[in-house]
């Protein structure tokens, strides 16, 4: 018994960290958009928060979602015991996490006039580090798709219609073809959606374990 519930004590602190790596990540970004000069979130996705001499803040606030994406990972696997995902859905949720966390690492160009100094245009040949941040980024958020879908899955076995809906709605959202006029909006709103998942999956499995 002592074992179980050290278990579930374990448990429940890494699934807390992966409910608050959504609203870390979020209120880091809206304050650099807030404050940082020349930022337009209509013209620069969230990602380029990471360039630039205060680019550090960005990419810390990457790598800690992505560290909470991947406590929530094992939180999911310490919690789920049986039912549809319980092996899967730790595996998508951390491949999110890890794609965060390298999404930080890897940086995406400066471009279109931010920071305050860059060319006003689109950079002109993407740098190998910058291809390795779309590709982490894209990854991740798939991932994260695919795991809403198996949660749809599992919500609609056990009859649960509104969670196997709102799961559905998130997987199909993630998963829109980007926008190429309106992409930085986009992405900012695939965040939130992602991370508020995130946030509800943690703090509902909290509850029930």
């Amino acid at each position: 018994m002592t074992t179980v519930a050290a278990v579930r004590r374990s448990s429940g602190h890494l699934l807390l960290a992966g409910a608050l790596a959504g609203p870390v990540f979020f209120a880091s970004a809206v304050t650099q958009m807030l404050t940082r000069e020349g930022y337009d979130i209509t013209r620069h996705p969230i990602s380029q928060l990471a360039t630039g001499s205060l680019g550090w803040i960005q990419i810390t606030t990457f790598v800690l979602a992505g560290l909470g994406g991947l406590a929530l990972a094992v939180g999911i696997r310490g919690t789920l015991t049986e039912g549809t995902g319980r092996r899967v859905l730790p595996i998508l949720v951390g491949i999110f996490g890890a794609g965060l966390v390298a999404a930080g690492v890897f940086t995406m160009d400066p471009e279109h006039g931010f920071p305050v100094g860059t060319a006003d245009g689109p950079a002109g040949e993407m740098t190998w580090h910058s291809i390795a941040h779309s590709a982490a980024a894209a990854t991740a958020f798939t991932a994260l798709a695919v795991a809403a879908v198996v949660l749809t899955v599992r919500h609609a076995r056990r009859r649960a219609a509104l969670r196997a809906v709102l799961n559905a709605i998130t997987a199909l959202i993630l998963l829109l073809p980007m926008s190429q006029s309106h992409m930085s909006i986009q992405i900012a709103v695939n965040g939130l959606v992602a991370f508020t998942w995130t946030t509800v999956v943690a703090l509902s499995l909290r509850r029930s374990a």
